[in-house]
Order: structure tokens, then sequence, then C-alpha cells
């Protein structure tokens, strides 16, 4: 299968930080937020960009004591778009979560 990002794929997620990689997956996550519903097509890309993300993140191998938390925020996301709604948890929530990354990878630069 060919990667969406397949600059990030061939290498480039792995010389990002924790923190910058999760905020650019709460980026894709934001995106299915704000366009299920509205644009089933561009939800998809987004949710199909974020799930490539995860999985790439998963495959860090610096992450690897975080496998659990980051495989864990993947397992909720599906569920939230895919699932039972198990989790009770929501696209904003996800979004929040994700957006504490995305601030502190942008306050450390």
């Amino acid at each position: 299968m060919t990667p969406i990002h397949a600059e990030m794929a061939a290498g480039r997620w792995e010389t990002l930080s924790l923190f910058e990689q999760m905020g650019n997956i709460g980026g894709e996550v934001g995106r299915v937020r704000r366009w299920q519903g509205r644009d089933p097509g561009r939800a998809n890309g987004a949710v199909d960009r974020a799930l490539e993300l995860m999985d790439l993140t998963l495959r860090d191998p610096r992450w690897r004591h975080r496998r659990k938390e980051i495989a864990r925020v993947r397992e909720i996301f599906c569920d939230v778009l895919f699932g039972s709604g198990s989790y009770r948890t929501t696209l904003p929530d996800l979004e929040r979560y994700f957006n504490t990354y995305a601030l502190t990878a942008r306050s450390s630069r």
C-alpha cells in the first residue's frame, strides 16, 4: 500500500519529537471533526491520514515505552468513528488531548 505521507514514511517522521508527531496527528483529528457530516470525502481522507500518522508513531522505536498510550488513543479514535462509543469519548475530547502536545511542541521551539 502506498503511504499517504510518503516523505514522512520514508523517515522524516522519526526526526520529529513525540510532541510534534502527536500534534500533527491532532491536526488530522481536527480535520475529521471539521468535515464530518459536511464533506464525507474530506473527512475520510483525514481519518486515513490520522491513522497512518498514528501507525508511523507506533513504529517509531524511540517511543517503545509509550506504545501502550499511543495504541490506546488509536483504539479510542477508531471507537469514536467506527465503534460502539464504549469509551464515551468524542472527537472534541481527542482534539483537546492532541492539542496539548501541539501547544507543547510549539512552545519548545
